[in-house]
């Protein structure tokens, strides 16, 4: 059902996206993401100044005078979102839950991606796959995915991320970009990434709340796991149990950053509260920066 509530969300997030890609991200997008290359447009003849190597020389001699093959850049992309709305991500201290960050993030990078005439398509996640919306084009096909994002109403409460990437692994579309969005609050999910990635351009988008990082000094509080119910209580007032949530907390996120760096898969870090679209151009500038590199070698 579509809220009053969920309708100025969606406005609101229309709003913001469609001037932030406009004004900064559409052309960091464009730069980084060229599609596939180039691919056979047709045969025609030879005209001079055409390049000898492009003479088509089977045609040529069939027809007894020089033809040259033209070929177009392949320009258009597919998008992918897997997207983890699992129980965990309904936590949020800084104004806005995990997932709504989420379905902001997917936004902006779907707005990117229709201004450049690609595709967008969607997988929603729990503990099974819930929800795929098959690559479309134009703005209403993108305010459709962020009205699901943004409704979603999970009837898993676990997180199954291998299940979601053996899912998209399944569906047999051409190498696509795919940005796969979680909390990544689960495990084993390391093969089965590394398998999608030789196919396609995955992403890793990992978001956290900084309540999951930093203890506040509140007392005797009440720590529950969204997903498994388990609870326990901790005197928040003690600063060597601040100091071990904290550093609880780094060590996950090292280890997290550290899998994806052995495995080669991009990762742009997430904090809810944070200016996420200064994340995202970071990323951008950076990965446009080691493809430079990669092409000068």
């Amino acid at each position: 059902m579509v809220t009053n509530e969920m309708l100025d969300k969606l406005r609101y997030i229309q709003i913001y996206s469609s001037k932030a890609v406009n004004e900064m991200l559409a052309g960091e997008y464009h730069s980084v993401f060229k599609g596939r290359g180039v691919e056979f447009h047709e045969v025609r003849e030879y005209q001079t100044g055409d390049d000898i190597r492009s003479v088509d020389w089977n045609v040529t001699a069939r027809m007894g005078r020089p033809f040259v093959k033209r070929y177009v850049e392949e320009r258009q992309l597919s998008l992918f979102f897997l997207v983890d709305l699992s129980a965990s991500g309904s936590f949020g201290s800084a104004g806005k839950a995990k997932n709504e960050i989420a379905a902001e993030l997917c936004a902006l990078l779907a707005f990117s991606a229709i201004k450049n005439n690609d595709k967008v398509g969607l997988v929603i996640f729990t503990g099974k796959v819930e929800l795929f919306v098959p690559p479309g084009k134009g703005i209403s096909h993108v305010l459709r995915i962020i009205r699901m994002l943004l409704g979603f109403e999970p009837s898993s409460k676990g997180t199954d991320i291998s299940g979601a990437l053996e899912y998209l692994g399944r569906l047999h579309y051409k190498k696509s970009v795919v940005f796969l969005v979680s909390d990544f609050l689960d495990s084993g999910y390391q093969e089965p990434m590394q398998v999608i990635a030789r196919r396609h351009d995955l992403i890793a988008v990992s978001v956290r709340d900084p309540a999951e990082m930093r203890l506040a000094d509140s007392g005797l509080v009440v720590l529950a796991d969204a997903e498994s119910g388990k609870r326990v209580v901790v005197d928040s007032s003690c600063p060597a149990v601040r100091k071990a949530f904290a550093a609880r907390g780094l060590e996950r996120q090292r280890k997290l950053a550290e899998s994806f760096v052995s495995m080669e898969i991009d990762h742009i870090p997430v904090e809810c509260g944070d200016d996420y679209l200064r994340d995202l151009i970071t990323f951008f500038r950076q990965r446009e920066r080691k493809q430079s590199g990669e092409y000068a070698r």
